[in-house]
């Protein structure tokens, strides 16, 4: 079994747990983000991994491997279970991928897998996300999908060439490019709000994530 290497050792407080399945793909990448921003995590492996989170991330990798490894450990129906619980979830990329409704069948999308094309024409490109102030994020799409049909109930947060590459459905978040790899930490930011936001729900809402990008 991959096991990676360990996570950077953080404080044990009352500071939101963010599980990051690490089965294949840029996992560690998203731990130091969340890191940075002050949470916790753990990397998910097993069924037992899911237990006692606050969030969970599904990060960029190859969606085919990632899917055999859920197969293999059994973790198909837990992260049904965990989506379902209503517990925020991030996926990027293959994340998007394996969220959609003919893999787990968690989000209400079909994703169009390298839509953007195959590695060799991996590019960035800035994407306007609604609901993220400041400048648009600057997105690293590598053999990245976009989203070709989605329910009523998704919102469709950004598109790059009227390609919608960022989505949300009530707790899960999607986005087709890889944020953690550079320094803007905008897009965990949001997300951790979603988890706080359901770790306490008596307290007022977070701004939506729906709201237009504020002006430079």
């Amino acid at each position: 079994m991959l096991r990676g290497r360990e996570p950077i050792d953080v404080p044990e407080d009352d500071s939101a747990l963010i599980g990051v399945l690490a089965l294949q793909g840029g996992f560690e990448a998203h731990e130091r983000m969340l890191h940075r921003l002050g949470a916790r995590t753990r990397q998910v492996r097993v069924p037992d991994d899911l237990d006692g989170l606050d969030g969970l991330v599904v990060p960029g990798g190859e969606s085919t491997t990632m899917t055999l490894g859920v197969a293999r450990e059994g973790l198909a129906e837990p992260l049904l279970a965990l989506a379902a619980a209503g517990t925020p979830i991030l996926g990027s990329c293959a994340g998007l991928i394996m969220l959609d409704r003919e893999h787990l069948g968690a989000m209400d999308i079909r994703a169009e897998r390298n839509a953007f094309g195959r590695q060799i024409k991996s590019y960035e490109a800035d994407v306007a996300m609604r609901g993220v102030e400041g400048p648009p994020i600057r997105g690293i799409f590598i053999r990245a999908p976009w989203i070709v049909e989605h329910g009523r109930s998704v919102e469709i947060l950004g598109e790059v060439d009227g390609h919608p590459v960022a989505a949300r459905q009530d707790g899960i978040l999607v986005v087709a490019f890889h944020a953690e790899l550079g320094d803007d930490d905008r897009l965990h930011s949001r997300f951790l709000e979603l988890v706080q936001a359901s770790r306490s729900p008596d307290q007022a809402a977070p701004r939506a994530l729906d709201e237009p990008v504020s002006k430079m």
